[in-house]
């Protein structure tokens, strides 16, 4: 593993750092800055918007890491696209574990999470049905996931629900790691999604997404 005396040569692009009270990797409300690296630019089929972020700034990792440091939090969450992707980010990872912060990664799961970090808990995306991605799941990566790390399913219908109940039960996800569900704005009322958790009694969080832009660059909207 790359640590942080090797890494000041190396660099990521980053579109923006933001932060959460309540957002893809927050820890029961604990207050989170994530690092959001400039991903593969890809469309979201539920909003039509895109999600993965294009162009960004390239940055050296130590001014990234003195930067999530200065806003006093104890967590951080790097994400964006499939962060992976980036030659840096594992040296990024393990720069912020140097500085000793609580890291974690959200990943899509499109790549091999065994590589990074163990110091690293790891946000896994499954794609439900809605989305027209579900095929990009990568199904072997749930066996390297422990009690630290999340999966996120995000939802758009009641279709989508159920295929999430179905796969709690096929991959007992529950006894692996903490479950995410979270509803897609303008497709999914939360207070919707909210009942059906409590009426099932499903062993998992419920999730909405309410953020602050801390630094971004502009170059890249």
């Amino acid at each position: 593993m790359q640590q942080a005396s090797d890494s000041h040569d190396v660099k990521v692009r980053i579109t923006e750092i933001f932060a959460s009270l309540q957002g893809e990797s927050t820890r029961v409300g604990l207050p989170t800055v994530f690092v959001r690296l400039t991903g593969c630019p890809l469309r979201c089929v539920w909003c039509d918007t895109e999600y993965a972020f294009q162009g960004g700034e390239s940055r050296s990792i130590a001014p990234i890491v003195e930067e999530v440091l200065g806003h006093g939090v104890e967590h951080v969450c790097v994400t964006g696209g499939e962060p992976l992707a980036q030659k840096g980010c594992l040296a990024l990872l393990a720069a912020l574990c140097d500085a000793g912060l609580s890291v974690s990664l959200e990943t899509s799961g499109a790549l091999d999470i065994a590589a990074v970090d163990p110091r690293v808990s790891r946000v896994m995306d499954l794609k439900a049905p809605g989305s027209g991605e579900v095929a990009r799941n990568r199904w072997d990566n749930l066996a390297h996931l422990n009690e630290r790390d999340e999966v996120k399913i995000v939802l758009a219908d009641l279709r989508d629900y159920e295929w999430a109940i179905q796969c709690l039960a096929e991959h007992q996800l529950a006894r692996r790691c903490t479950v995410l569900l979270s509803p897609v704005q303008g497709k999914l009322d939360p207070a919707q999604l909210a009942e059906w958790i409590v009426r099932d009694r499903l062993p998992v969080r419920f999730q909405l997404q309410l953020h602050k832009i801390l630094w971004n660059d502009a170059r890249g909207r």
